[in-house]
């Protein structure tokens, strides 16, 4: 079997086994085949490359590589990007270790450090603001409305909030289930005000078509389920970027940033970094710890509040 097919079937290994989504074993496929590429170029064995030519200098001269590639924007590739390549062949590795086939030890391979940028976030009275912006006497703007509640309420990705149906919330208990990154499900709970400005948007509708929220676009290809008319990840951050800019908020703002704020707001609040994790639906705390910056303001009260200052 030739480093290609080994590729693939480690990409049906990632869906059926593993069950990752469609879209990540695509990326890691996508990711893999760049690395035969480059690999075989190094070699000079192109396509006869082997698991077990694959040692850690060629890794190294790789990595060198991938540092000196630019995008199409001429830029450097991201050392955030550069680190899904090695995660991709790390995961490679160790499933040909698994199949006891000869090649280099997955624990070999160290991922770049990664800066993580500080995340950008929202107070309520800002969230107000663009709030404010929505007019509410259009279907559009009731919609509009109900997006950036649901958002802020639920903590929502904005895959997520794509994918939802009319039947998907239980207003009466004022939660439900969503499929997030890795297949996981996790419960969303949401404010009542959110539950209101969706069921006002819903009463607007004479439709019956399934998709919670619909665009104004007419002109795709009907079918029965009416997903000719959900709306996209694309359309929603358009829409809170509308509003954002309407509001005078100068920082950048996207489904994210609403996410972002959502954490921001409960830790402040006292929630607990382990209870915000398993909110947002993270598998790794560490991630969650990108809202520490919440948790410099405390420590600044504290130490305006005990420390002794000096003449």
């Amino acid at each position: 079997m030739n480093f290609a097919e080994l590729i693939n079937d480690y990409i049906e290994h990632l869906e059926v086994e593993r069950g990752r989504s469609q879209k990540t074993a695509e990326n890691y496929r996508r990711y893999l085949k760049r690395f035969l590429e480059i690999a075989g170029e190094i070699t000079k064995k192109g396509a006869k490359l082997q698991p077990s030519d694959i040692t850690l200098e060629l890794v190294r001269k790789f990595r060198l590589q991938l540092n000196r590639e630019e995008t199409a924007n001429g830029e450097n590739l991201a050392i955030i990007t550069q680190s899904y390549f090695l995660i991709a062949l790390r995961g490679f590795l160790k499933y040909l270790a698994q199949r006891e086939i000869e090649s280099l030890d997955p624990s070999l391979i160290e991922l770049p450090h990664v800066v993580r940028k500080q995340v950008t976030f929202l107070h309520y009275d800002e969230v107000e603001e663009i709030l404010s912006q929505i007019p509410t006497d259009t279907q559009s703007g009731l919609r509009d409305r109900a997006i950036i509640e649901l958002l802020y309420s639920g903590g929502l990705r904005v895959s997520e909030i794509v994918k939802l149906n009319r039947d998907s919330i239980n207003f009466e208990r004022l939660e439900f289930m969503v499929r997030g990154k890795g297949s996981k499900d996790r419960p969303i709970f949401i404010s009542k005000a959110a539950a209101e400005r969706i069921q006002e948007y819903l009463e607007t509708r004479t439709d019956n078509l399934v998709p919670l929220f619909l665009s104004n676009s007419r002109c795709q290809k009907p079918d029965t389920s009416g997903n000719f008319r959900r709306l996209t990840a694309r359309s929603i951050e358009r829409i809170v970027s509308k509003y954002a800019k309407l509001a005078g908020i100068t920082k950048h703002v996207s489904p994210h940033t609403l996410r972002h704020s959502f954490a921001t707001d409960l830790l402040m609040n006292g929630a607990d970094l382990r209870s915000v994790q398993a909110l947002l639906g993270h598998a790794d705390i560490s991630t969650t710890q990108i809202y520490t910056h919440v948790t410099d303001q405390h420590l600044k009260e504290v130490h305006e509040r005990f420390h002794t200052d000096t003449d």
